[in-house]
């Protein structure tokens, strides 16, 4: 994904994951603060969903491939991985539908007064977001926390990722494309880059995933990679199809589907 994007994204833009639910789109936005931390980076991680204490889990399971359930077993491996992380992580909770991006500067303004200064933001999700001005409709009110957040990351000078649901139409589907987010295109219009997590039933059992690159603003869109996306042990990679993991990928795949018939 960095070398699509070349190098991942940059400061002030916005980066999005589709997917319906369960599908592992806040497993992949916690990959994605997992790279940023061993990059060495401040990671602020909003979650509107999951607790802190489970999120701080489920960190602990992507660096140590141990089960969230199994994480308290052992403490003291955890706390060797994370003594050796060259960067910081934050983890924020907001109720659903109470926050918006008034709130996320507040926590931010906070941090920096005890000498953190947030690098990237992840956002567990926008949809769940209100805008600091409502529209006429909802759909709007969506397109316009993207739009907030833009700016706000815009202000700050930071990269932002984000996720969003897909519509029930869009839920067996085995490639997701932009027609099938939920509420407003306007997700779609105000990010940088968007992407699509997609697993059937045989990508659940062979644990396995396609990745479909739905908009890039850095260079090509439209393509489709194979994922391997092992939810237990947090593990989320997207390989290009033509090297020798994407190859074993796509047999996983396959393998999967004779698995479920």
């Amino acid at each position: 994904m960095n070398s699509i994007m070349g190098g991942g994204l940059g400061k002030g833009e916005l980066g999005a994951i589709i997917s319906p639910s369960g599908a592992g789109k806040s497993w992949a936005l916690g990959c994605i603060g997992k790279h940023a931390l061993i990059l060495g980076k401040k990671v602020l991680h909003i979650t509107l969903e999951l607790n802190e204490e489970y999120l701080g889990l489920r960190y602990a399971t992507m660096f140590s491939g141990i089960e969230p359930g199994l994480v308290h077993f052992h403490e003291a491996q955890i706390m060797e991985i994370a003594n050796s992380l060259l960067g910081d992580l934050v983890i924020k909770y907001h109720p659903a539908r109470m926050i918006t991006t008034n709130s996320i500067m507040a926590d931010i303004k906070h941090l920096e007064n005890i000498d953190f200064v947030p690098e990237l933001l992840i956002i567990d999700y926008a949809d769940l977001m209100r805008p600091t001005e409502h529209g006429e409709k909802r759909y709007q009110d969506q397109g316009l926390v993207y739009e907030e957040i833009r700016g706000l990351v815009g202000e700050l000078g930071i990269p932002c990722w984000t996720a969003s649901q897909v519509q029930r139409s869009g839920m067996n589907e085995e490639i997701i494309e932009a027609d099938k987010i939920a509420e407003s295109y306007a997700k779609i219009m105000g990010s940088d880059f968007v992407f699509s997590i997609s697993r059937k039933l045989s990508d659940k059992i062979a644990k396995t995933a396609r990745t479909h690159i739905i908009k890039n603003r850095f260079g090509k869109d439209g393509e489709t990679f194979a994922s391997e996306a092992d939810f237990e042990r947090g593990i989320f990679n997207v390989y290009d199809n033509n090297s020798p993991e994407g190859i074993h990928i796509n047999e996983k795949m396959k393998a999967g589907e004779s698995m479920v018939k």
